[in-house]
């Protein structure tokens, strides 16, 4: 299992958020949290990339395992989850492109200060491969909202991860522009990367997920199959979490 989540919580003010999230993903799966807005997904997200430190519980990624500061320390924390962003890359909302550097320069940026590595010639492969082969010189402000994200994708995969994450990666994005971004992540799901993505984009969610996940108030719901989510789902709460998508 590439990546195991146990026993996950994490509260803010008193208000606990992620409630004993424990989930798996296997190598080159395309997993789909849904549910509404504020239920803790974009938390888990942001604990299972070390951005966010759970209170308790376990995030592991092959080898590299994260705890909560009580369990490991604040230094020993900060180091593996250091470790553990090299392999995990993490596309946000908000494109977060360096406003000063051009788009290549963007995706070189990480493998040379975290690694010492001049990735120029793979940088310039994968604006190619998100159709940005001829944006390379373009600063941020120049690109469209999709193009912005697309650029985004293909800086996070500079760094060779073994999972992307994906936090609501179209919600800021004009209708128009959705698909140019779904159309990049169902291309790398051909080609086996393994993804986790917060989405609302249900028709994405059913057409490309293997496996859809429900949170609700913190919690996992239900978890299966697109076809069986979205036909049968077992739950009340998912059927009327889902009612205002079908």
């Amino acid at each position: 299992m590439l990546v195991e989540i146990q026993n996950l919580k994490k509260s803010f003010g008193g208000r606990e958020v992620v409630r004993g999230i424990s989930l798996e993903v296997e190598e080159g799966e395309l997993v789909a949290l849904i549910g509404p807005s504020g239920c803790g997904k974009s938390t888990l997200l942001r604990c299972i990339n070390g951005l966010e430190t759970a209170d308790s519980g376990t995030v592991r990624i092959e080898s590299m395992t994260l705890q909560s500061h009580e369990e490991i320390g604040r230094k020993e924390f900060s180091r593996r989850a250091q470790a553990l962003r090299q392999q995990v890359g993490m596309v946000f909302q908000s494109f977060n492109l360096f406003p000063h550097l051009t788009v290549l320069e963007n995706l070189m940026i990480a493998p040379r200060v975290v690694r010492g590595v001049n990735a120029r010639e793979i940088s310039l492969a994968l604006l190619e491969k998100v159709g940005l082969g001829d944006k390379s010189e373009n600063y941020p402000e120049q690109l469209s909202g999709g193009q912005q994200q697309r650029a985004a994708i293909a800086r996070a995969l500079a760094m060779s991860p073994k999972v992307l994450l994906y936090d609501e990666p179209t919600s800021a994005l004009d209708p128009g522009l959705v698909n140019e971004v779904l159309r990049v992540m169902k291309q790398l799901d051909v080609e086996g990367m393994t993804q986790i993505v917060v989405t609302h984009e249900m028709r994405f969610a059913r057409e490309v997920a293997d496996r859809i996940v429900f949170i609700e108030h913190g919690q996992i719901i239900e978890s299966g199959k697109p076809e069986q989510i979205f036909s049968k789902p077992q739950h009340e709460r998912t059927r009327a979490f889902l009612a205002d998508f079908l």
